[in-house]
């Protein structure tokens, strides 16, 4: 081994607190990474070949009722390669031992045969017998929150009539990765159901036959996904199509999608943290290291080694701290990140999951982390080159102190001599002093941003479900109805009042944008539905023929209050209306358009018609209720509010204690690792000084408050800073997370702030405890003996 290799492991002996430090530090960055990154490729993975293997379709569309020989015509279209008409209606079910009703959405498969697109994979049982009626596949997640199995039996009212109907089957469906009930935030395993049911027979249970109200398509390699949507659209225009979509739209692949898109956006901002931290704790510890063999630095290059020697060399030792950190990661970031797939997988069913670490995510890490930590270093490493052999020999100039202003003032007399010593100190190494401020500032504010998530979460929480939708129940009809259905609602059992909605389907059109989305119809002067303005601080109503629309779609289709879109109805008639935008209101689920329901009915050339209606119900009688609701045959959904907000804590619960004990302990490393190195590196430059003091009398206890107390200093200056920090890196996240359908406000508790502070505080404290530990045994007559 070469003489300079075995110093460098002597350094790296000498220095390894330090050193593990740095490399916990350093792996905490490349863990976020490849966690990120291979929880990313391995949803990506896992849902292409899923989606392949089980031929997921790229567009689909709803429509009223169209004959089975128009599937030709579609087939016919330019770009599309297979087509897959279904009949797909929703209806509400009756499981024995469970009171509330249940919102099932069957979708017709063909009895003797395997479906074309969006084919099942059986977990248990069979799929559905030619001629059979009675018999269902169900959905693994509802079969698993009610412990149906094949041969189980429950009843469903379809089209008016109860039936029993009997499962034969358990399985999944690329079409339904992520179950979720319409109106409804987060899956309901126990309220919501998918089931398959032959074709024949459910065609029969609603007038459909030879007919479908559904249909599905792949396309060509290289088609135009657009062409074929307005083909598509033309074609089923007089059968009561409301508008094709492509797969990004559809629901379920729309929040696989956005969940690969967040671990994306995670990859790229969490890690740079971390390593930044790195690349000044490097140089840190490296400019002290040079310091020190500063004479060691003038005998090699005495001794004929070049300057490039001399910085390879430590240019190796930092490479070798990087490596360190860097395996930590690799271990670390792939055993979390298939963890955290698999939290995920349990949310998103797949009946296979594919986990492969990200090969590319390793070695991005690796450069990273190397790279930060050789930039970090950069610097010292080129004044050590820099110094000519006989100048290095000698001692480094003595720094010109000078006596501090501090002394003169009020204050300063008033400070004892130890705190004097502390502040001057600060002031003297102000780039060191402003590392270990940032490095502290980031821990807290890692742990803001991760503590927030439950913020913003709740508060989302409270403004849908109790200031937005203040109804107990909503009912989804099976077609709209006329309004004096209201009446027939508002005469069942505990029932306290009942107010109207209705959605259409609508394009709409500003100057050349087009946005394809709903119209909502509001009653007016509504009391379980209102429509707030940003701040709840007032009920906004639209007004006639004028339209009140979401700020982000108002963004979209870069429109203000006083200007005028054009809406293409896509139900009914299909009417195309000009009308004003009398407001705007920030709404943080969708991108909704309000409009009168009054209004809406006149402009549509109907009798007062809704489809979705609000009840204010007495929790008394709801037993009741819901079996009145359960036996309507005009019911085909119902959604409980607490059972909505249940489901939501339950999802986001798991998701979030996940997110923050990972988030927290990473962050706890980093502050643990600035101020071990911050306090340790001040031990080294001033254990000759501390030494010294500790001989003319100062105590043990005075001693490590001088060297501490620097440290404390530091951190307490961080916090505020690092709540700051936190509040920005909050906003950038939720900001980088913010889609079309959902997104986050910017909610921060004091209690978060808090959190964050203690844990800061805890992580300093526990490094400080190791180093004050090695004040204790410092060797006065050895210390003394050095030339420092």
């Amino acid at each position: 081994m070469r003489a300079l290799d075995r110093k460098m492991l002597r350094d790296l002996g000498h220095l390894k607190g330090q050193v593990l430090a740095i490399s916990l530090v350093i792996a905490s960055g490349v863990a976020v990474l490849v966690m990120s990154r291979s929880a990313q490729m391995s949803l990506l993975d896992t849902t292409e070949a899923y989606y392949e293997r089980y031929a997921f379709g790229h567009v689909f569309a709803s429509l009223t009722r169209a004959p089975d020989r128009l599937a030709d015509r579609i087939a016919a279209i330019d770009g599309v390669q297979h087509v897959q008409t279904r009949v797909v209606r929703y209806a509400t079910l009756d499981v024995a031992g469970f009171d509330e009703p249940i919102t099932g959405q069957f979708v017709s498969i063909p009895a003797d045969a395997e479906p074309i697109l969006n084919r099942i994979t059986l977990s248990a049982g069979r799929s559905v017998a030619p001629n059979r009626l009675d018999e269902v596949v169900i959905g693994e997640p509802f079969a698993e929150a009610h412990g149906l199995v094949p041969g189980s039996t429950f009843h469903a009212v379809l089209n008016g009539t109860r039936r029993e109907l009997t499962v034969v089957g358990v399985g999944l469906s690329p079409e339904f990765v992520y179950t979720i009930a319409p109106g409804s935030l987060m899956p309901d395993n126990e309220r919501f159901a998918v089931l398959w049911m032959g074709r024949k027979a459910l065609a029969n249970a609603f007038d459909l036959d030879n007919a479908f109200n559904n249909v599905s398509l792949t396309l060509q390699r290289g088609a135009d996904p657009a062409a074929v949507l307005r083909d598509l659209d033309g074609l089923l225009e007089r059968y009561g199509g409301v508008g094709a979509i492509e797969r990004a739209d559809q629901i379920s692949n729309w929040f696989v999608m956005n969940e690969i898109d967040q671990a994306d956006t995670m990859s790229r901002i969490l890690p740079t943290i971390f390593l930044l931290v790195s690349a000044a704790l490097t140089n840190m510890v490296l400019s002290r290291l040079i310091a020190t063999e500063r004479s060691q630095i003038g005998l090699m290059k005495a001794f004929g080694y070049s300057n490039l020697a001399v910085g390879w060399h430590y240019i190796k030792l930092v490479i070798v701290i990087a490596l360190i950190g860097t395996v930590i990661g690799f271990v670390a970031g792939g055993a979390v990140g298939r963890y955290n797939t698999e939290v995920f997988a349990i949310s998103y069913r797949f009946p296979f999951l594919v986990y492969r670490p990200s090969g590319a995510a390793f070695v991005l890490a690796a450069g990273l982390a190397t790279l930060a930590a050789v930039a970090g270093a950069a610097a010292s490493v080129m004044r050590a080159v820099k110094l000519p052999p006989a100048q290095a020999m000698l001692p480094p100039t003595p720094p010109a102190y000078q006596n501090s202003r501090l002394n003169e003032t009020r204050v300063g007399r008033w400070l004892d001599q130890p705190t004097r010593i502390v502040l001057r100190n600060i002031a003297r190494q102000p780039t060191r002093s402003a590392m270990t401020l940032a490095g502290s500032a980031c821990c807290v504010a890692l742990v803001v941003m991760a503590f927030q998530w439950n913020d913003s979460i709740d508060y989302l929480l409270r403004h849908y479900y109790t200031d937005v939708q203040r109804q107990d129940v909503t009912v989804g009809l099976t077609d709209p109805q006329e309004v004096t259905v209201l009446d027939d609602l508002r005469r069942l059992p505990g029932v306290l009042a009942a107010e109207p909605m209705r959605v259409v389907s609508a394009d709409f059109h500003a100057d050349n944008i087009v946005h394809r989305g709903s119209v909502w119809g509001v009653t007016d002067a509504a009391v379980l539905q209102p429509i707030f303005d940003d701040r709840l601080q007032r009920v906004v109503q639209p007004p006639e023929n004028g339209v009140v629309l979401g700020t982000r779609i108002a963004e979209k289709l870069r429109v203000d209050v006083g200007d005028s879109i054009w809406v293409h109805v896509l139900d009914g008639r299909r009417p195309w209306l000009q009308v004003h935008v009398a407001g705007t209101v920030d709404v943080y689920l969708g991108m909704p358009v309000y409009i009168s329901i009054t209004t809406l009915n006149r402009l549509l050339r109907e009798r007062p018609q809704t489809e979705y209606i609000g009840m204010l119900t007495d929790p008394a009688e709801e037993q009741e209720l819901f079996q009145e609701l359960k036996d309507s045959p005009h019911v085909a959904a119902v959604v409980v509010k607490q059972a909505g907000i249940d489901s939501f804590n339950e999802t986001i619960a798991m998701h979030m204690g996940v997110f923050i004990s990972i988030f927290s302990g990473f962050a706890c490393i980093l502050g643990f690792g600035v101020a071990y190195n911050s306090a340790r590196i001040s031990l080294s430059e001033r254990g000759r000084e501390l030494a010294t003091l500790r001989v003319l009398g100062f105590t043990g206890g005075e001693i490590s408050y001088i060297l501490l107390a620097e440290l404390a200093a530091l951190v307490t200056l961080a916090l505020p800073l690092g709540c700051l920090l936190g509040l920005g890196l909050t906003h950038l996240m939720l900001t980088a997370f913010d889609t079309e359908l959902f997104r986050l406000p910017t909610v921060i508790d004091a209690s978060t702030y808090g959190f964050a502070i203690i844990i800061t505080l805890l992580a300093t404290v526990a490094a400080a405890a190791i180093v004050r530990q090695r004040v204790a045994r410092l060797d006065l007559i050895s210390v003394l003996k050095t030339r420092e």
